[in-house]
């Protein structure tokens, strides 16, 4: 016991058991409620390995901490989703006026949005391509941040903790200015109900119906934030990948990056899940996150990085 003690004093000098707590409390207060998943566990318990294995898996810990801290609180914004939300408080009609005046188009000889026109033109193949970003847009940013981790690992740690920014600064807004998607309000109109369900949309839901799972449906279904609209995260974080990582790549990358960027915002719109000022205010929040990450996060990351053995370095490179 006195050599484990001394094993975590070692890697964890002045915060020794901070490390992993915060998966272990979300995972505690689920059980208090009755709402334990083996995921909770699954989390704290590979949360608690990186932590305190070795140098180099606090070396990944420190560098895929702020995913697993979205985890946490996305979990935990269940608790609090009604806070801010009102029938007065939610934008329905509003926003979409403001999206039919400034991005609007004829559509069959009245005003309308992009969206009623994609959705009256709305294909089987565009249904599944754009199913493609917003299905893998998580293993998408995990994965680029395992190559970042190995191929630049100060940007891997500014990628990490402006991706957590982002969403801290989403879900600020989803409550200081809730607002319905798209679907919603060609499902429900202008009426408020704040027991309405999550839903995948219409297109995706014709994708589950082809694939003949509800992939979709589950994934969309257990959102906390019917009325996140304002801003759109999918497009957030394609763009900070993009940002961060553009200057690393041939034009192969480069190319990729920006068509995952341009595909996602693409197909926010489409699938009606977002307006498109929720897309130009998505990309907003990234530029100015990122911009604000790289003045402030120069070697300050509000932590010591692990000292590691030329070795242990060149196998982390």
């Amino acid at each position: 016991m006195n050599r484990l003690l001394a094993h975590v004093r070692t890697l964890w000098p002045r915060y020794p058991w901070w490390p992993s707590a915060p998966f272990w409390l979300l995972a505690v207060f689920w059980a208090v409620q009755g709402k334990l998943r083996w995921d909770h566990i699954a989390v704290a318990l590979f949360a608690t390995g990186t932590a305190y294995g070795s140098r180099l898996t606090k070396r990944l810990f420190l560098a895929i901490l702020p995913i697993g801290l979205v985890g946490v609180l996305y979990d935990s914004m269940r608790v609090v989703k009604n806070v801010g939300l009102s029938r007065d408080t939610v934008h329905v009609c509003d926003l979409r006026a403001f999206e039919m005046r400034w991005f609007g188009l004829d559509v069959n000889g009245t005003r309308g949005t992009l969206h009623d026109y994609l959705q009256l033109h709305a294909t089987p193949f565009l249904d599944r391509y754009c199913a493609i970003p917003y299905g893998t847009f998580i293993a998408v940013v995990i994965a680029y941040t395992v190559y970042l981790y190995r191929r630049d690992y100060p940007g891997a740690l500014r990628f990490t903790w402006a991706f957590l920014a982002l969403n801290v600064a989403g879900f600020i807004t989803y409550h200081v200015y809730p607002a319905a998607p798209p679907w919603y309000f060609h499902r429900f109109g202008c009426v408020v109900d704040l027991t309405t369900h999550a839903s995948e949309g219409p297109n995706l839901a014709r994708v589950d119906a082809w694939l003949g799972i509800p992939y979709f449906a589950g994934v969309y279904g257990r959102s906390s934030d019917i009325f996140g609209a304002v801003p759109s995260l999918h497009v957030a974080y394609p763009l900070l990948m993009c940002i961060e990582g553009f200057r690393r790549h041939g034009y192969f990358g480069k190319f990729m990056l920006v068509w995952f960027y341009l595909s996602m915002c693409f197909a926010a719109v489409y699938l009606d899940h977002h307006w498109v000022v929720d897309v130009l205010l998505g990309s907003f929040y990234t530029v100015t996150i990122a911009v604000l990450m790289r003045k402030f996060s120069k070697s300050r990351f509000g932590f010591e990085l692990p000292a590691v053995s030329s070795t242990a370095s060149r196998v982390s490179e």
